[in-house]
Formats: C-alpha cells, structure tokens, sequence
C-alpha cells in the first residue's frame, strides 16, 4: 500500500522484500479469507487499539474502510459484510487480495525486489540517504518507508528485522510481544477436550485492576490451553503481564449467565427433570463432553440426578460453571501470534504524516509501531491506511 500510494503520486518507488513472495502474511490472514477491515464507527475504532488508539486517526481519515473498500473494487476485489460488522472479499480468497495488490504495483511501474532484505539505513553526516541490503548494496533514495511487520509469523517474514533500523534512525523500542495468540494453561484438563469450542463464552484477566468486562465470542480448547478469539483479544494484554509471573482468567461459560443463574437452572431441573442426570440436562448450553468435564471438576459424579445433587456440589458446579477459573503460564509465542504488540514508540512518530521525528525521510508504518488491534480486521486496517499514508507522504515531500 505504501508502494502504490508513492507511485500514484508519480514517483519512483523500489519495494524492497526479504521473502521469495510479498504480501504472504496476507494469503494466511483470516483463515485464508483475508478479513480486510469492519464498519466499526471511527470512534469504536480508535478505542479498540487502546490508550493509544488517537494515534490512528490521521490515517484512518486518509484510508479509511469505506475508501479502502471503493480502491479494492475498483482493483476488481468487490468487498461482503458478514455478521453486520467484518467486511471480507466477496470471494472469500485472501489470494484475490494479494494479486490485486501485485498488479497494482505492476501498472504502477514499481520496482519489485525480491528475496532481497535491508541490511541498515543507509545515513551520510545526518541525512538519510537510502538503504543498504544484505549484498552490501547501496540503493539511493530520498525517502525510505520501513513496513517490516512485527515478530508475528517468522515463517511468512515476522522477523523484526524492522525494529534495528528503527533504532539506528534513534528511534526508541517498546518490547515486543505476542499478540493475538493462543495462551498456555497450568491445567491440563483442555487437552481432553482439544478441539471443543464454546460460541458465547465471555473471558476475563482475574486480576485487581484488570478490565472485568473482558471479551465475549468464541472460545476454543486446544492441546496446551485456549484459544479462540474472545480469547485472542485479550492475550496481548496477557502478554504482558506474564512478564512478572502466571496470570489468573475467568471464563463464563455462557455469557451473562453466571453462578447465581446457574444456582437458579440447576434448582429448576431439581423440580422439573429430576430424575435425569446433570451432565445430560447441561448439553442444553455445553457440548456434551465439556459439561461431563465440568461435573467432574466440581465433584459431581457422572449419574448424579439433578434430584440428588447435594446443594454443597450444586454451589460449587454453579460457581465453576459462571466463572471457571484458569491459569495462564505461557502464550504460544511468535509462531502462532497474529500481531505483535509493542515495536516503535509512538512519541518518535508524527502521525499526520507517520514521519520519524528524529530522522527526516524515514517514514513508519503497521505492525512495527506500538499499536495492535483486536480481532476483526482492525490490524489489517490499520496495515493498509497506515500504507498509505506513509507512502503518500513520503512521496508529497
């Protein structure tokens, strides 16, 4: 996007990629089906990315989605809404995407060279003067835009290279981190269930200070923990705070149905399905194997009846049921992270123009910068607007 949007201001542009392909990170996002952006309001847009959410604005009003989903149908990708919200290629074909981009980029006459990384900025007495690449090559430029991407997905280019050249331009770091990845567990029970999914659970870090409200959607059992988006969208956050020791999670089973609720429902069937078991009366919310696994947490035999559920062990499946209680010691890591939270500070940034501060020319954008969204296409968004305007920039001055 910073390509296109420099050449389409009739400059000449070298993109520069150290993969045999660009745009991969692309062909894997979304499942394969490339969730572009969403309708959120811009307001609900900048909250999602946190305190520091503000920041988007300038290129959100430069490329926002409605703008960016006009450019790609203009580009021959016509764009679907689905649930209301995340907008996708009517296809369903990340690779619809990628090749709109690499033909654009070809009509535009920018130069593509592949297999080929950037080694260092290349700086003469203060001034930037272009790049050097891994051949000891000097390639000249006036203006560089560094979109390396974050330490997400190594294998398709994740390698944070970026944030070197960040530094010798004098820019500061905040930790990288994974983000938007499955989160390891101290309890060994999910991997009984691995594959298991809940469609409405709500999670939350269980911890003083934490947001309760925590996240609502999907929630995925895996061989090592969790996962699933309600649980990728509060995994960054998680990520940091593993850095001082394991951190505490809260699941509600069901959204908005927690112990009191499930106190009440159990004491319905006491009266109205007594003689069947609770395990078989909880697949009326649970996937069967779950529930069996939940009244075995609590204590409650397989064939106990709803009838002669002691009002001890009733408490005690309610209290787990409303509010199971996990134990995150680890993430996944990179390898499985969507998105990198931390990179280049945002004070070094001007975001009108998304030039460095501290070195002129150098422009920034995506994934390399301090910010990263929550499921949903706002990470892509925020990819392609902040393409845009770093290339559109670059060439403007």
């Amino acid at each position: 996007m910073a390509a296109i949007a420099a050449a389409e201001e009739g400059r000449r542009v070298v993109l520069l990629e150290q993969m045999d392909r660009p745009g991969l990170k692309i062909l894997a996002s979304g499942g394969g089906r490339c969730n572009l952006t969403n309708l959120a309001p811009a307001a609900s847009f900048r909250a999602a990315f946190g305190r520091q959410g503000r920041f988007t604005t300038p290129a959100m009003e430069a490329m926002g989605p409605r703008a960016l989903r006009h450019l790609f149908n203009r580009w021959g990708v016509p764009t679907i809404v689905c649930d209301g919200m995340c907008v996708y290629p009517a296809s369903q074909r990340a690779a619809d995407v990628q090749a709109a981009l690499r033909r654009r980029i070809e009509q535009l006459g920018v130069t593509v060279r592949l297999g080929c990384a950037v080694e260092k900025l290349w700086i003469d007495a203060g001034r930037l003067m272009g790049v050097q690449v891994a051949t000891r090559d000097r390639i000249a430029a006036d203006r560089v835009v560094l979109a390396c991407g974050g330490r997400s997905w190594p294998k398709l280019g994740g390698t944070g290279g970026g944030y070197a050249l960040a530094r010798q331009a004098g820019l500061a770091i905040s930790e990288p981190l994974p983000a938007l990845v499955p989160l390891v567990t101290r309890q060994r029970w999910p991997a009984r269930l691995a594959g298991v999914s809940l469609h409405d659970a709500r999670v939350w870090i269980d911890s003083s200070g934490e947001d309760k409200s925590g996240r609502t959607g999907d929630v995925l059992l895996t061989h090592r923990g969790i996962s699933g988006p309600a649980v990728l969208d509060i995994s960054g956050r998680v990520s940091e705070l593993l850095r001082r020791g394991p951190v505490s999670l809260r699941i509600e089973l069901v959204a908005e149905m927690g112990a009191s609720w499930w106190v009440r429902r159990l004491e319905g069937w006491r009266r109205s399905a007594g003689r069947r078991s609770v395990a078989n009366l909880l697949q009326d919310h649970l996937p069967r194997s779950l529930g069996a696994v939940m009244c075995d947490l609590a204590g409650v035999k397989e064939r106990t009846s709803a009838a002669q559920l002691p009002a001890a062990e009733r408490d005690t499946l309610a209290r787990i049921l409303g509010g199971l209680e996990l134990t995150a010691t680890a993430t996944e890591g990179f390898e499985a992270a969507f998105v990198t939270r931390g990179g280049v500070d945002l004070k070094g940034v001007a975001p009108a123009s998304l030039q460095s501060r501290t070195l002129a020319g150098l422009h920034l954008a995506g994934e390399m910068l301090d910010l990263d969204g929550p499921t949903g296409g706002f990470n892509l968004q925020w990819a392609f607007a902040s393409g845009w305007l770093a290339g559109r920039s670059a060439a403007r001055r």
